[in-house]
This record gives structure tokens, sequence and C-alpha cells, in this order.
């Protein structure tokens, strides 16, 4: 039997119930084992493997704690990091597909310039080059350039060399289909079906201001599925 496919999923405590459901949808439509793990900024502080200071810029708990994905995967085969605003409505196995080539990285290569200038509960709406490039990453963790983000450089380097990948060769950095990471609010909606992952950058249906997005009809459904297990599990003798 093979290994499980790892994926590591960023936690913030303003929104746990994002990461719910983004787990459940996710191994909900996984035709292959998924290994599901999520990044607790408490966690990786208290194993020593996160000690940067707050950045008042930061947007998430896991703004930075992404890049030890590779370091918590052992430096070894593939991992997937992604944000926990994603709504899986594809199926994963044609995600990990992918690992067949030999690229450092793969991510949905964005020319996201949002206009707003804060998203979610307030945070602030920062523009960057590459801009959510980092929100879904496919790992090659045995390459060169992926087993130089050790904890040491994740908490040293500036948050350009991070999430702009200046640790990797652009030639190392493969590019997947917009509907791995599908931008609501900013992506134009296919003409038949849905996107494979929608992702609620600007903010989702937990918030009570964000209710009126693309596909958050979907997402309310998933989140009483997930509601439900949760009460049915915890009336369990």
């Amino acid at each position: 039997m093979s290994a499980p496919f790892r994926v590591f999923i960023g936690w913030d405590s303003r929104e746990p119930i994002a990461y719910d459901v983004a787990r459940h949808s996710l191994l909900k439509r996984a035709s292959i084992p998924v290994e599901v793990t999520p990044i607790k900024v408490e966690e990786m502080r208290a194993r020593g493997l996160y000690t940067r200071g707050k950045d008042p810029l930061a947007s998430t708990e896991f703004t930075y704690t992404r890049f030890l994905t590779p370091a918590l995967a052992g430096f070894s085969g593939w991992a997937l990091f992604c944000d926990c605003d994603f709504h899986w409505l594809g199926d994963i196995a044609e995600l990990a597909a992918y690992t067949r080539a030999p690229k450092a990285v793969y991510c949905v290569q964005h020319d996201y310039r949002p206009k707003e200038t804060t998203k979610m509960d307030g945070a602030v709406q920062t523009v960057y080059p590459r801009k959510n490039w980092s929100s879904l990453m496919l790992f090659n963790c045995d390459h060169p350039a992926v087993r130089q983000l050790t904890p040491e450089v994740v908490n040293s380097a500036s948050g350009a060399y991070l999430h702009r990948l200046q640790w990797v060769d652009d030639a190392d950095i493969g590019d997947l289909p917009t509907e791995w990471n599908w931008l609501e609010g900013w992506n134009e909606k296919p003409a038949q079906g849905t996107p494979k992952v929608v992702h609620y950058t600007r903010g989702g249906p937990w918030f009570a201001d964000w209710q009126d997005v693309d596909y958050g009809d979907l997402w309310r459904a998933e989140r009483d599925a997930v509601l439900a297990g949760q009460e049915t599990v915890a009336a369990q003798p």
C-alpha cells in the first residue's frame, strides 16, 4: 500500500471552521489516501521550529509557518500546503499527478492585484508581486532548492524572499491551472461546473460580512455537514 499523500493546511485561531471545512471537503473527494495536518503557530513555537516575532503585515497566523512544510515532511517526497480558506470541489489525486515531473514547486501563477485595502476580519490587504502564489504550493521536498527552506531560513528570511519564491529558480517553478486555486472575486467563473478549489482569499462565508460570495451556498452546505458530524461524534458515549 502506498504512503498517504501529505497535505498541510494553515490553521488560524480566528477561523477554525474554515480549516475544518477545507479538510473535510478535501478528504471527502479524495480518491487516494491522504494525510492532513494543520500547521498551528503555537505548536510550531513549542517544537522550536518557529521563532519569528509578530509581523503587523501578516494577515494570518500561518503567513510564514507555511514554509515549514518541507521540514515537517522531513525534506523527503512530495507535500502540499494550502491556506485554510480553501473549499475543495475536485479530487486531489488529479493535483498529486503533477508529482511525476521534476520541478521544485508547483503553484498557480496568479497576477492578482486586489483593489480592496482590507480583507477578512479587517486584516490589511497588501499587494506585491506573485501574490497568492504561496497560498497553494506543491513541494518536491527532495529538490535542492526546497531543501534550503530550513527552519533557520524560514525564521530569518524576508517575506518577499519567501512569498515571491525567490528561494527557487523560475525555471524550477511549475505552473498549475487556475482551477486549483480559483480566487473568489477575482477569477472568472467557469462556464460549466465549478473550479477544483475555491479560494476565499478576500473573506469567506464564515465571516458575517462575507455571505454574498461565489459558491458560498456550497461552502455553507459543507460546513453544515462538518458540524453535524462533530455533533454526532460528541453524542457518542
